[in-house]
């Protein structure tokens, strides 16, 4: 194999590679073993016929993709490993010579791995903040721990109020005509949730058990069901029951019931604290996406559009996993939002490219501090990472490959790094 490397703008690279004949011809062959038995020809039994006699019936050109395929992604990779590049694109294949007893050559165009100019990282200006708990955000986290412990108890002595759950069985119509999916029966509905569109909940209150209620409504412009969107709708409730959330007192007993603590002050003193220890861990996070937005802005960085493309999708990937494990299917999420994969992935594009640019910064500073990764810190951050997976350290560590291991030692010397240059950073 031979193989010459053209550097091209925006850190692409182009390789032209040559595959000698030999190799080639092994192609060729393996691509006959392939495909006989799909050949008629006649004469001879299905997948009897000799190689000559189909290159001779189809022309040699018939093999030309296979064997193609077959030598390319090894004379790729040994060209790659050859050149030293640190690749971040799949390749754009281009066929230059393809013939029978010749050598295959071939072209890929990839992009690689951008130089950076690193700005000045240490001393990054930012906004100073400060943490403050007020009476108001104790006494919300004691509302969700009441809403938590609450009871559900039957209304039957007045009309509905909001935050009520109602039972109602319900029947949408428009233009008098009833629609698809707008009816159901026994559903509960907690006022002023916002579950359904415009103003329905609304209508609902002041109205008593037994009593049928039209009730006025207009779909939203980018409503799901596109027959609908932007269209007026009247639907005929019946209210067949109310119910309503009874929170428990807030004292002493209610602190003792919900916490390890005697008293409610000692429980509100421990509801400060952990609020307080929250809007640090949040003031660090914004100051550490301040610093990094920051120093991207003074470094010179220029991304391929492939690197941003292959980010961007994988983003994508990800996402429906994410879904997947969630219980949700990518195709629902894609009716549901009119959306498709081209139009997801384009979407993602500007988070893929802040990605990269926040990870090659990372390693800049990594690389400009000598930064390294200790065998102590390493196996501290593999037994924090079985602990999360619930696993054996040494199982683990066998499902570790060395590819794995360093891309875990490359995100904690970017970790080291944020810290760095968060700790320098200088509030104002």
């Amino acid at each position: 194999m031979n193989a010459k490397v053209e550097t091209l703008e925006k850190s692409m690279v182009k390789l032209t590679i040559e595959v000698d004949a030999a190799k080639f011809e092994e192609g060729m062959q393996k691509a006959y073993n392939k495909n006989k038995g799909k050949m008629n020809i006649q004469g001879f039994r299905k997948g009897k016929a000799p190689r000559q006699i189909i290159e001779k019936t189809y022309g040699p050109e018939v093999f030309y993709d296979d064997a193609a395929n077959y030598c390319i992604p090894e004379a790729y990779d040994n060209a790659v490993e050859e050149a030293s590049l640190e690749v971040v694109s799949r390749p754009e294949i281009d066929a230059v010579q393809i013939e029978k007893g010749k050598s295959f050559i071939f072209t890929a165009v990839v992009a690689v791995k951008p130089e950076i100019t690193l700005g000045e990282y240490k001393g990054i200006e930012v906004e100073k903040r400060e943490v403050e708990v007020s009476d108001e955000d104790i006494d919300a986290e004691i509302q969700k721990v009441q809403e938590q412990n609450s009871r559900i108890v039957e209304i039957t002595d007045r009309r509905v109020a909001d935050k009520d759950i109602v039972n109602i069985d319900f029947e949408g119509f428009v233009g008098g005509v009833a629609f698809e999916g707008g009816k159901g029966e026994n559903f509960d509905l907690t006022i002023g949730s916002n579950s359904f569109i415009d103003t329905f909940e609304n209508q609902l209150i002041d109205k008593e058990i037994g009593e049928e209620v039209d009730v006025l409504v207009t779909f939203p412009e980018e409503y799901h069901q596109e027959a609908l969107q932007g269209m007026p709708a009247t639907f005929k409730v019946k209210i067949n029951s109310i119910k309503a959330k009874e929170l428990p007192e807030v004292d002493d007993d209610f602190a003792k019931d919900v916490s390890d603590f005697e008293t409610l002050s000692e429980y509100k003193d421990s509801i400060k604290a952990e609020i307080a220890d929250r809007k640090k861990a949040s003031n660090k996070k914004e100051m550490q996406e301040e610093v990094l937005t920051k120093l991207i802005e003074a470094s010179s960085i220029e991304l391929p559009e492939p690197m941003v493309d292959l980010e961007a999708e994988n983003m994508s990937h990800e996402f429906a996993h994410r879904l997947q494990y969630q219980g949700l299917d990518i195709e629902q999420y894609f009716n549901y939002t009119g959306q498709n994969f081209a139009s997801l992935k384009e979407a993602m594009k500007k988070e893929a490219d802040n990605k990269i640019k926040v990870r090659l910064v990372l390693e800049g500073v990594s690389k400009a501090e000598n930064l390294t990764i200790s065998d102590e810190e390493y196996n501290e951050e593999v037994k924090k990472m079985a602990e999360l997976y619930q696993m054996e350290i040494d199982k683990l560590l066998q499902n570790i490959g060395e590819d794995e291991k360093e891309s875990i030692m490359q995100d904690m010397l970017n970790q080291k790094a944020l810290d760095l240059i968060t700790e320098a950073s200088v509030e104002k």
